[in-house]
């Protein structure tokens, strides 16, 4: 059975699931359509992604562009993470805001993003797998980032000296893209 919890930024769903444990080990569900569908979540997914990041890495704040916005269904299977995501729907109450929680292999939370928003994480632990399912496939050209240390959104990282790719040093400052 899977337990959906809203936050306050609408479009945003912390997931659990029960566990079933035995003397082999344990089993999960960790997508179902029809709970999904039950809980508001009538999506298809069309792309799964998995990424192992050291400890130290950011990645994000990334998001696509308009039509080829994602919602992604986020979960970490090894490690721990700082999950953030910003909203950047422009009609939306909370535009501007953002929430973020850690997902881990131990608590086994989910994290379900609707399109619209931006997403990063911080690898807390030594080494972190993240897999996560979206909703539109990737298109490199749709592809911005916000930077990580936006000083607009002053998100509360767990660190000031991240280990950063190439591209994302570059990401622009929320202003910047979102200029009204």
């Amino acid at each position: 059975m899977f337990h959906f919890e809203r936050t306050k930024i609408e479009g945003l769903y912390l997931i659990t699931t029960d566990i079933i444990k035995d003397n082999r080990g344990c089993f999960m569900e960790t997508y179902k359509k029809s709970e999904f569908i039950k809980n508001g979540i009538n999506l298809d997914f069309c792309q799964d992604n998995h990424s192992i990041s050291k400890k130290g890495v950011l990645r994000g704040l990334h998001f696509q562009e308009e039509e080829s916005a994602q919602g992604k269904l986020v979960r970490c299977i090894k490690g721990k993470i700082f999950d953030v995501v910003v909203d950047i729907r422009k009609d939306s109450k909370t535009f501007g805001k953002w929430f973020y929680t850690v997902l881990s292999k131990s608590n086994k939370r989910m994290l379900y993003i609707s399109a619209g928003f931006a997403h990063g994480f911080f690898t807390l632990s030594n080494e972190a797998e993240v897999i996560y399912k979206t909703t539109h496939e990737y298109v490199n050209s749709a592809e911005k980032g916000i930077i990580w240390n936006d000083p607009d959104l002053n998100i509360p990282w767990p660190t000031s000296t991240p280990v950063l790719s190439n591209k994302d040093k570059q990401n622009s400052y929320f202003r910047e893209i979102f200029r009204s």
